[in-house]
């Protein structure tokens, strides 16, 4: 608690976008495979809500299609290798859009956009962890969030804070524990699949991330991703918001499941 403290009077920023009166819910999409099945099945209540995008989801022809109103950006590489094509590709992506969209980054990060389509805003990317009581005022101040393990944990509080009441997640799939191996030379390997094929060299670039990685330090980042999707679900307990995993055989347990009408 006192960690998460000194971060807070260190950097004293909110997020710089309001809350308003959100009568639709929000649908995050995921880039796990299930996503292909929502797809396929649940096209009408992607086309009649409004949508939140994350990570390379923009290299993909759907996000064309879908249009979403919101996109969500957070892991560090995005802002911290420009040469990497992949990154290069998804940014003349979005800069590529027709369709008013909102861009979330965290502070402190930036993107070469030149698209008045776009508009940015900004979040705080604060893990708070201690008493339960702070946790919920920092959340409730927009100042930090649970430890954001990947980018799902900061759409969703971002949809809390753009003041969603209803909010559904697809493409959650978080089922890793079944890509994990180890091979004899004691090198961890989980491929994380999703729902476009994989670049060969950003399969290459993860690969090389994960390669010093020891196995319960995988675990333990599989161990926080999962708390911080239970301590957003008491926060959204106490504030009357519904958060439902509309995602096929999620691994995720901290929300209750509902599909997509």
């Amino acid at each position: 608690m006192l960690k998460s403290l000194v971060k807070l009077i260190l950097h004293p920023r909110k997020a710089t976008f309001s809350s308003v009166n959100q009568l639709k819910p929000l649908i995050i999409l995921g880039n796990g495979p299930s996503l292909n099945s929502t797809l396929a099945s649940h096209r009408d209540a992607l086309d009649e809500n409004p949508l939140l995008a994350v990570n390379f989801a923009a290299n993909t022809p759907v996000f064309f299609d879908l249009k979403p109103e919101y996109y969500v950006l957070a892991d560090p590489h995005f802002f911290n290798n420009a040469a990497d094509p992949n990154v290069r590709k998804l940014i003349d992506s979005i800069n590529g859009i027709d369709w008013p969209m909102t861009l979330f980054l965290p502070f402190g990060s930036k993107v070469n956009l030149a698209n008045p389509q776009i508009r940015i805003e900004y979040f705080p990317m604060i893990a708070v962890e201690g008493s339960r009581r702070l946790e919920l005022r920092v959340y409730n101040a927009r100042r930090g969030m649970p430890r954001p393990r990947n980018v799902l944990i900061p759409s969703i509080m971002i949809a809390i804070w753009l003041g969603f009441k209803e909010i559904y997640l697809t493409g959650a799939d978080h089922s890793w524990p079944k890509t994990l191996s180890v091979t004899d030379q004691n090198e961890v390997v989980s491929v994380q699949p999703h729902f476009y094929e994989e670049d060969s060299r950003e399969l290459q670039r993860i690969r090389v991330t994960q390669m010093n990685m020891k196995l319960h330090e995988l675990l333990q980042h599989w161990f926080v991703a999962f708390r911080s999707y239970h301590q957003i679900q008491r926060w959204a307990e106490k504030i009357d918001v519904k958060i439902y995993n509309a995602t096929p055989d999620s691994f995720i347990d901290a929300f209750p499941r509902k599909c997509l009408k």
